[in-house]
Order: C-alpha cells, then structure tokens, then sequence
C-alpha cells in the first residue's frame, strides 16, 4: 500500500475498532489493538490498482468465476488481532456475510511505495500467510516495474516478473502481462519500456 501511516495513540478491541471504522472519516488499520490511520495514494497507486481490478473483474466475469475482487475500501479481518485494507483483493469462496471486511481472501495484492514496502512486505506478508484460505500474496512495485509473487504452494518463496515478462496468477488461473498491470503507469522503466517494447527491461542488482 502507497499510503503511509500515522500511528494513533487510542487502543480499542477488535469489535470496537470494526463499529467505529463503519462511520469513520478517516480509514484506519487495526494491529494489537493500536490504530494506524491511512492518507492518500499516489497516481500510479490509483493506476496500477484499477489495472489489476479491470483485469481481475473482466476474468472472473468471462470465466463465472464464484468470486469478486475488492479495491482499498474492503477490510480483511485476520483474527482478532489485526485488520487491514488491502489495495487489491479477491475473495472466491462464501465468505462471511459482514458487510465491511472479510476474513477469507483467495488472493490479496499490495503496492508498496517507500514509506510502506518494509510493513508490506515484513509485518503484513506473515500476517496474510497465516489466513487458511490465502494462496497468494503480490508485491506490485510503483516507483519502478517489479512484481514479486508469494504462493502458498511453493512454501510462501518468492517469485518475480518484470517488464517484457508475464505473470500469472495461480490461485485464478489468470495470465497478465506485466506491462499492462503498468498501463499508464509513470515512471523511468515503463518509460524506456514503451520507447523500446521488444527488449527486456533489466534489473539493477
């Protein structure tokens, strides 16, 4: 997630946090009974979060999928111990009838930005791992073209796909190139990518 967090200092149980955040004008993520309020994402959060939902949607629409895909507005309830809202999430089995979180995610995507990729990929990548349902977790980088892949049955070890390449997403059986998961998307890879679209984009080690 781009936007970054500012720690409040109230401390509320989980059902607590789940009827104040209903009516709150601020959203806020919920870890150990402290409240992290959340600000706004960048353009090129916006842009590669609508891209992935359009892809997603359109998949599960063609293919009748039993599933839907939520944008950063929908909770998922890990426990009672923590909430979050993800960038990008589907939930593809009957899940709880609440109507403001879910607690049985099939695949949840994040776009980090600088402030937000060490909890991204620290605190929240083992809290996500824990849900039972959970078959895969997407890092998708902004600032520059990376995405890196955690699957539950490849023990939760990373995989990456960059520009030129494909990904597919296994827990939907969905292919995407990773160039139109940065459609519109501004900055110096996609850049060079689209001034020379036949030749891979490599990575600085």
């Amino acid at each position: 997630m781009s936007a970054q967090f500012e720690q409040s200092k109230s401390f509320l149980t989980m059902e607590d946090y789940l009827l104040a955040e209903q009516d709150a004008e601020i959203k806020h993520e919920y870890v150990d009974g402290e409240l992290f309020a959340m600000a706004g994402a960048s353009d090129n959060h916006n842009k590669i979060s609508t891209n992935l939902l359009v892809a997603l949607m359109n998949y599960i629409r063609a293919n009748q999928l039993p599933c839907f895909a939520y944008i950063n507005d929908m909770k998922v309830k890990i426990t009672h111990r923590k909430a979050f809202y993800p960038d990008v999430m589907v939930v593809c089995q009957k899940d709880n009838e609440n109507a403001y979180y879910k607690t049985q995610p099939t695949l949840i995507i994040e776009v980090p930005s600088k402030s937000t990729r060490q909890r991204d990929k620290m605190l929240k990548r083992l809290a996500y791992q824990a849900i039972l349902t959970l078959e895969e977790y997407v890092l998708v980088e902004q600032d520059f073209c990376e995405i890196e892949v955690f699957r539950r049955k490849d023990g939760w070890q990373s995989s990456f796909y960059y520009l030129g390449e494909n990904i597919t997403f296994d827990s939907l059986g969905l292919t995407v190139a990773v160039a139109d998961v940065y459609y519109q998307v501004s900055n110096a890879e996609m850049q060079q990518f689209l001034a020379h679209p036949h030749v891979k984009i490599e990575q600085e080690i």
